[in-house]
């Protein structure tokens, strides 16, 4: 690991300050410790966002679950709020990583991330989520933008993120074994204004499907996908997995997914 400096940050002013000198944000650290450790990356400086008032937490605000940016995976996995009123995002929240992993990951540091096999990223998407920030607030569908790369400015701070309340949704992950990433993960949301379904793992970056959309929004039942074409052409292919499989576990993890939201 290259020589760094630490500062912890006791504000966003102060966080977006330091950003502006040079410095790299630190969150729950899971994937910029890491790539330090193996010298893919050099910040200067570390900006630790861990003592920032107001930035973790989770409550309940005009139809929606609002969860602080700096909340940790198992925060969101044990809450009851979020067990009864979206059951499928502390299901999601569960799985990810192992239990270290949960313990100090965060939120906005995934969502920020966006790592094209990571899980967060399916459920802003799928529920159709606001993303907060410093500066404005962001449609989740026009957050994402591809591999690694959301509409966050350099030196925009996600503060926090608004989950609207659906109707039902769960999401059904196929595990790559040793990283635990979705090899496909798809969270599938149910709201009076339809049907929402987000891929992951399966591309350059989290998407929805129209076909699945529209074939579930006309009748909410495993079946109803089955007559649904899903292109290949745009898929990854790695040692794990062809994109003519990545295709087949899309529909086999949306059906899952919509078997446990009816239950």
């Amino acid at each position: 690991m290259y020589q760094f400096d630490y500062a912890r940050a006791d504000s966003v002013e102060q966080a977006t300050k330091l950003i502006n000198e040079g410095g790299q944000v630190l969150a729950g650290g899971q994937t910029l410790l890491a790539s330090m450790k193996q010298r893919l990356a050099q910040p200067q400086a570390l900006i630790d966002l861990a003592h920032i008032a107001g930035l973790s937490g989770i409550c309940e605000e005009s139809g929606a679950i609002v969860i602080g940016a700096m909340t940790r995976h198992q925060q969101v996995a044990s809450d009851p709020l979020v067990s009864n009123k979206i059951k499928g995002l502390a299901h999601l929240a569960s799985g990810i990583g192992d239990k270290q992993v949960r313990t100090m990951g965060t939120l906005g540091g995934s969502v920020a991330n966006n790592d094209p096999a990571a899980c967060y990223p399916s459920a802003v998407l799928g529920l159709g989520a606001t993303i907060r920030t410093n500066r404005r607030e962001i449609a989740a569908d026009d957050f994402f933008e591809g591999l690694y790369t959301t509409a966050l400015e350099p030196d925009e701070l996600i503060t926090a993120i608004s989950f609207p309340i659906p109707q039902a949704c769960a999401y059904a992950k196929f595990k790559q074994p040793a990283s635990r990433y979705a090899l496909v993960g798809v969270f599938v949301a149910k709201s009076a204004q339809g049907v929402r379904v987000a891929i992951t793992g399966a591309g350059n970056g989290v998407f929805r499907h129209a076909g699945l959309e529209a074939a579930l929004t006309a009748s909410f039942k495993p079946e109803a996908i089955s007559d649904v074409a899903i292109d290949a052409s745009d898929l990854s292919s790695d040692l794990h997995a062809s994109a003519d499989y990545r295709a087949q576990l899309i529909k086999v993890q949306t059906a899952r997914a919509v078997t446990q939201a009816l239950s």
